[in-house]
């Protein structure tokens, strides 16, 4: 059974009394995990370089979304039957041992592999968020939560970048892994008391290991499709192959509909899916970026992470504030418009070699749209939902959100790599494909209205 909002004479906010500690705990929590997101895109190419694995650089930040499928079933059946407590606590762990194992990597297929172990507690991690936020907040107060965790980015975008890149060049790149674990494990303190005592009221049968195993598939599949799609000759045709799994995984881990873009709640983890893979696409290749086309150190090109955040974090701020002035379906609509701009805008300005400060701006606008489409995804997906389904609906959005990135990456790594192999403009192609991404959710966007009944 969720919280109710208490009756008092008084207005409840997100620091009142009832909610602080568990506000200032979810704050903490994902502050510092972006802290490390935007740490690791800025030193990336760095670490590609120094290990000599730049055609595992898209792999890099594929694997973590890929293996965070995992942990968001395993999380999302978890939490249905017991709580969010001990998913929230394993997923800490898990995550710190894969920022611990990236840290020490002599390689970058070990590095690759320290991002696998980390994205299965990043993505139990979300879930684990996400089930907290529907037991303890009331409706009223979901939409300014979920605007707290994109609040929770401004100061890693202001100073995450920076500090990365002077980590780098002083003590080297894997402080910048290393160094996120002590953030990580002082998050689990703050938030440790406000989970005494939370757990479901409901008995939710087990579901079985079916959701578990189609996951693997599915994080398995994304990953061969990277590492087949670049090869040449027949493994080039077993990308084919790991697609058409991706394609099943998903059917069997998501709501029927969703692949089609059913009206409802189908759109609505579509259109999420959609908006993570387009924006992320940019985002794993703007500094990369940057820094070969226009010459820039790391540091000068983390600038656009800065932006952007700050960017996503206000646009959030207003969604929020306008609360039931503008629509769930609105706001979608409006987000998706404006990332598809904002991809566009980047991709002419790449083909024209535009000013650098342009490339910068068009990505900007682009986390403007996410800001403020992608809270109202989540408050849409909550709204729809019961205590009985709520777990497997929140992962349902985050595999959505995760496989759908993981699996634009790989299809950007494949994309790259036969660009350049053919002499083409390969970061340019990558814009292009992210373009289309974002045409389809502008799309689906369209079609997030409840069904009525």
């Amino acid at each position: 059974m969720t919280e109710t909002e208490p009756r008092t004479g008084t207005r409840e906010r997100l620091l009142s009394p009832t909610y602080a500690a568990v506000t200032v705990g979810m704050f903490a929590l994902i502050g510092f995990v972006a802290f490390e997101a935007m740490a690791v895109t800025t030193v990336m190419p760095t670490v590609a370089r120094d290990l000599d694995g730049e055609d595992l650089f898209a792999l890099s930040f594929a694997a973590p979304l890929a293996s965070g499928v995992i942990g968001m079933v395993a999380a999302g059946m978890w939490s249905d039957r017991r709580g969010p407590v001990a998913p929230l606590l394993w997923s800490m762990v898990l995550f710190s041992l894969g920022l611990l194992i990236c840290a020490a990597a002599p390689t970058m297929e070990i590095l690759v592999g320290g991002r696998l172990v980390q994205g299965l507690g990043g993505g139990a991690l979300i879930v684990g968020l996400y089930v907290l936020v529907g037991l303890v907040f009331p409706p009223r107060l979901q939409p300014a939560i979920f605007a707290s965790f994109a609040a929770a980015w401004v100061l890693p975008a202001l100073f995450g970048p920076a500090l990365a890149a002077f980590i780098s060049d002083t003590v080297g790149w894997r402080w910048v892994f290393g160094g996120a674990v002590i953030f990580v494990a002082a998050a689990a303190v703050l938030i440790a008391p406000s989970l005494r005592g939370r757990r479901t009221d409901v008995d939710v049968e087990a579901s079985g290991a079916g959701p578990l195993i189609w996951a693997t598939v599915g994080a398995v599949a994304v990953l061969a499709l990277e590492l087949l799609g670049s090869a040449r000759g027949v493994l080039g045709l077993g990308a084919i192959g790991a697609l058409v799994l991706v394609v099943l995984a998903l059917r069997r881990l998501l709501p029927a509909g969703t692949l089609t873009g059913a009206r409802g709640l189908p759109s609505v983890i579509a259109t999420r899916g959609l908006m993570s893979a387009g924006f992320f696409c940019a985002e794993a290749y703007i500094v990369y970026v940057l820094q070969s086309q226009w010459g820039l150190t790391p540091g000068r090109a983390g600038i656009a992470l800065t932006l952007v955040g700050v960017t996503w974090a206000a646009a959030s701020q207003v969604q929020a504030r306008l609360g039931d002035r503008i629509s769930h379906v609105r706001a979608m609509e409006v987000g998706s418009v404006l990332l598809l701009l904002g991809v566009l805008a980047l991709a002419l300005t790449v083909w024209l070699d535009g000013p650098a400060v342009l490339a910068g701006a068009t990505y900007v606008l682009a986390g403007a749209g996410m800001g403020l489409g992608y809270p109202r995804t989540s408050v849409a997906m909550l709204d729809a939902s019961t205590d009985g389904d709520r777990g497997s609906n929140s992962a349902a959005l985050s595999i959505a959100d995760s496989l759908g990135a993981a699996l634009a990456l790989s299809i950007s790594g494949v994309v790259f790599a036969v660009a350049e192999r053919e002499g083409a403009n390969p970061f340019l192609s990558v814009f292009v494909f992210a373009v289309g991404l974002g045409v389809l959710g502008v799309v689906t966007s369209r079609r997030t209205a409840p069904v009525r009944t």
